[in-house]
C-alpha cells in the first residue's frame, strides 16, 4: 500500500447477528483528514460499522487497516480512534477539566501535559470559562463541546461521532453542525460521522455512504450524491423526489406526464427517472421543451419557500420566487433534462 492511500481501509467487513446480517461485504477507502458520514435509516448498519472501526464489535470477517497498519484485532483501547457518543458519556460528578483529562490521566500522562492539551482544547472549543462547572450546569450544545474536546485531547488518528447532534434542538443542532465542520477543517483529522439526518450530512462531509440493509448502496461528495442518485433508495432518503416512470426509445423518455429529452441515456428499455422538487420550474409561459401543463392541489408553507403538489403526477415542486400562486390555478412547469437523474435499480 502507498502512502497515497494512508487513512482507514475498511477490507470485506461482514457482521451478522444470527440470521441478521448486519454490514454486508463492506469496503471503503476513507482518506486521512477527510470528513466522511455514513448515511442511512435506523437498522441499515452504520452505528455496527462504526463500532467494528473503533473496536468494540469484532467483525465475522474482513480487516481494518489505519495508515497501513493492520488493526483487525487490535483492541479499542490501543487503536488510534476515540469516539463521541450520542449520549456524551461525560462523568456527572467530574468538572469539565476533569472530564476532559479523564482519558489523558488514565494513560498516566505527565501533570503539565495533561493541563497543556486540556486548556487547549477548551479554547479551541470556546468552553474555556466553564472548566470548573459540571455537567449538569451546561446546556446540551455545551456538553456536546465537551464530549469532542474529551476525545480530541488524545490526539487520535480518527475520530468517530455517533448520532452527536441527535439530542440538540433544531436550531442548536445546525449551528453546531458548521461548528463542527469548521473545527474539523482546521484540525486536519479524519472524522467518521454516523447520522440518520440527510440535511446533517450534506453540510458537513467531504464524502458520504448510503446504507441500506448492511450495504453501501452509493457514496460519493454530497453533490453527486444528492445530484445524482442512483437508485429510488437514495434518491426517496437524501431529500424529497419526483419519481417518473416511462420508457425509453427514439432519444426521449416516453411517459404519462409527456415525452421529455433527458440528458444521460438510461441502461434500461423501461425505468425511472428523479428530479428534484426546487429543480423543477414554474411559470405562466410555456416552456420550449419538457412542459407540462399542470393545476395547484396544495401549498404548504415553509418560512423561507412553498411547497406546491400538482396535478398530473401529483409532482412536488419546491420555490421561493412563485408568490402569488394559489390552489386551483394552472401552471406550465419545465422539467430540465439534465435535472433528471436516470435511476438503476
Amino acid at each position: 500500500m502507498t502512502t497515497e492511500m494512508k487513512g482507514l481501509n475498511l477490507k470485506e467487513i461482514n457482521k451478522s447477528y444470527g440470521n441478521v446480517k448486519a454490514v454486508d461485504n463492506v469496503s471503503l477507502d476513507i482518506k486521512s483528514g477527510e470528513f466522511f458520514t455514513l448515511l442511512g435509516p435506523s437498522g441499515c448498519g452504520k452505528t455496527t460499522l462504526l463500532r467494528i472501526i473503533a473496536g468494540l464489535e469484532l467483525q465475522d470477517s474482513g480487516l481494518v487497516v489505519l495508515d497501513d497498519e493492520d488493526i483487525t484485532i487490535q483492541p479499542a483501547i490501543k487503536r488510534q480512534i476515540n469516539t463521541v457518543f450520542q449520549s456524551y458519556a461525560l462523568f456527572p460528578h467530574l468538572t469539565i477539566f476533569e472530564n476532559i483529562a479523564f482519558g489523558l490521566r488514565s494513560r498516566k500522562i505527565a501533570d503539565s501535559e495533561v493541563n497543556k492539551r486540556v486548556n487547549k482544547a477548551l479554547e479551541m472549543l470556546e468552553i474555556d470559562s466553564m472548566q470548573k462547572r459540571f455537567p449538569h450546569q451546561l446546556s446540551g450544545g455545551q456538553n456536546q463541546r465537551v464530549a469532542l474536546a474529551r476525545a480530541l485531547v488524545n490526539e487520535p488518528k480518527v475520530l468517530l461521532l455517533d448520532e452527536p447532534m441527535s439530542a440538540l434542538d433544531a436550531k442548536l443542532r445546525a449551528q453546531v453542525q458548521v461548528e463542527l465542520r469548521r473545527l474539523q477543517q482546521r484540525l486536519g483529522q479524519t472524522f467518521i460521522l454516523v447520522t440518520h439526518d440527510q440535511d446533517e450530512a450534506l453540510v458537513v462531509s467531504d464524502r458520504i455512504a448510503v446504507m441500506k440493509d448492511g450495504e453501501i448502496v452509493q457514496f460519493g461528495t454530497p453533490e453527486q450524491v444528492y445530484d445524482y442518485p442512483k437508485n429510488k433508495f437514495v434518491a426517496e432518503f437524501l431529500g424529497a423526489a419526483n419519481l417518473i416512470s416511462g420508457t425509453y426509445h427514439d432519444g426521449r423518455l416516453h411517459t404519462d406526464l409527456g415525452v421529455f429529452e433527458i440528458e444521460d441515456t438510461p441502461s434500461w428499455d423501461k425505468g425511472d427517472v428523479a428530479i428534484r422538487p426546487e429543480w423543477i420550474k414554474m411559470s405562466d409561459i410555456k416552456p420550449e421543451i419538457n412542459a407540462i401543463k399542470a393545476t395547484v392541489k396544495e401549498i404548504i408553507y415553509r418560512g423561507t419557500n412553498f411547497d406546491i403538489w400538482l396535478d398530473p403526477g401529483p409532482l412536488r415542486v419546491r420555490t421561493s420566487s412563485y408568490k402569488k400562486i394559489k390552489i386551483g390555478d394552472e401552471v406550465w412547469l419545465e422539467l430540465g433534462a439534465k435535472e433528471m437523474a436516470v435511476l438503476h435499480e
